[in-house]
C-alpha cells in the first residue's frame, strides 16, 4: 500500500489560510471575542447562549458570520444571530439518530461541511470525532462556531481518499452527500472499507433511480444544476458496489424524495438552490428532465473475520 505523509499534507492545506479570499474570513475569527459563559444546547437547532456578549460584540459575529457565506448545514442559533442554513440538517441527523450508536465509539464525518453533524453527535458521548472536509470556507465556519462551542472535535483539510491512511481506523464512519460527487465510487468505497475497524460501520447516503435492475444513471453533463455528480444508482446497484468494496452486510435505513421543505434558499446563501433545480413545470423533474433528487440512506457493515 502506498505511503502518504498526513502531516506534511496538513501544513500544505493549511497554507489556504494564506489565499487572499479565506484570510480575510481568518483574520475576522481570530478577532472574535473571548467570553467565557458560553452554554451549548445540541438540539435541531445548535444553540449557543453567552450572556456577558456586549451589543458591540453582537453585530461583530453578526457581520462574521454573514461574511462567511455561503451556510450549508445547519440550523445554528448564535446569541442573537439566527444562522438559517440552506439545509435544515436536523432533518437528516433525525432520520439517521435510531440506527447508531456512538458511546465510546472513534467516529468520522467525511465531507463534514461545517461540523453540524458533529456538534450533534457530541451529546452521544463518543471517545474521538474527527471530521474531513477540503474546504476552506467549511473550515472557517467550524471554527467559527467552535471558538464559542470549544469541542474536542479534530477538523483536517482532508478528504475521502486519506481516510485508510489515517493515524488510526474508525468504529463508524458517516459519509453523507459525497459519493455522487466522485468518479470512482467503488473506489471510495474501498478507501472508506479499509478506514474501519473490524466490526465497524459505514452510515451513508446518497442519490437514487427508481428501478430494480443494477443500474445507473449517468448524466452527460449536469445534475440539478450541478457538474461534478457522475453515477446515481439503483438501490441494486448501491447495494453491489458495497459488496464489491468488501462490506459484508448493507441494511436500507430510508428512502427520501428531497423537498423545499429541507433544502431552500435563505439570505444565508449567495447561490441558487432546490427550487432553482427543478423543472418549473414538473417538480419530479430536475431543469435537466432527469428524476427529482432522491436519497437513500443506509448502513453497511464490515464485519469481523472468525478466525
Amino acid at each position: 500500500m502506498q505511503k502518504v505523509d498526513l502531516n506534511r499534507l496538513r501544513q500544505e492545506r493549511l497554507k489556504c489560510l494564506d489565499w487572499k479570499n479565506i484570510k480575510i474570513y481568518w483574520e475576522a475569527i481570530l478577532a472574535l471575542p473571548i467570553i467565557d459563559d458560553v452554554e451549548v444546547k445540541l438540539g435541531d437547532t445548535i444553540e449557543i447562549e453567552a450572556k456577558s456578549l456586549t451589543s458591540k460584540d453582537e453585530k461583530y459575529i453578526y457581520d462574521t458570520a454573514k461574511l462567511i457565506q455561503p451556510w450549508r448545514k445547519g440550523p445554528f442559533q448564535l446569541s442573537q444571530t439566527f444562522i438559517d442554513t440552506e439545509w435544515r440538517s436536523n432533518i437528516k441527523y433525525n432520520i439517521l439518530r435510531p440506527h447508531f450508536n456512538l458511546t465510546d465509539k472513534i467516529v468520522g464525518d467525511i465531507g463534514c461541511n461545517n461540523g453540524y453533524y458533529l456538534f450533534r453527535m457530541m451529546e452521544d458521548n463518543p471517545k474521538r470525532l474527527i471530521g474531513f472536509d477540503p474546504s476552506a470556507i467549511t473550515f472557517c465556519q467550524f471554527k467559527f462556531l467552535d471558538h464559542f462551542i470549544k469541542s474536542e472535535i479534530t477538523y483536517e483539510l482532508l478528504g475521502v481518499e486519506h481516510v485508510e491512511f489515517y493515524e488510526h481506523k474508525f468504529d463508524i464512519l458517516f459519509c453523507l452527500g459525497v459519493l455522487y460527487h466522485r468518479a470512482d465510487p467503488i473506489g471510495m468505497l474501498k478507501s472508506l472499507f479499509r478506514g474501519l475497524n473490524e466490526g465497524g460501520e459505514l452510515i451513508l447516503d446518497t442519490f437514487m433511480i427508481d428501478g430494480d435492475d443494477e443500474i445507473c444513471l449517468t448524466p452527460r453533463d449536469r445534475y440539478s444544476k450541478m457538474r461534478n455528480i457522475y453515477f446515481i444508482p439503483t438501490i441494486s446497484a448501491l447495494k453491489n458496489w458495497c459488496y464489491r468494496a468488501g462490506f459484508n452486510d448493507v441494511e436500507v435505513l430510508d428512502i427520501v424524495k428531497t423537498k423545499t421543505s429541507e433544502q431552500r434558499k435563505t439570505e444565508w446563501i449567495n447561490t441558487h438552490s432546490l427550487d432553482d433545480f427543478l423543472d418549473k413545470n414538473d417538480q419530479n423533474r430536475t431543469v435537466e428532465g432527469y428524476p427529482a433528487p432522491k436519497r437513500v440512506y443506509i448502513k453497511a457493515k464490515k464485519l469481523k473475520k472468525i478466525d
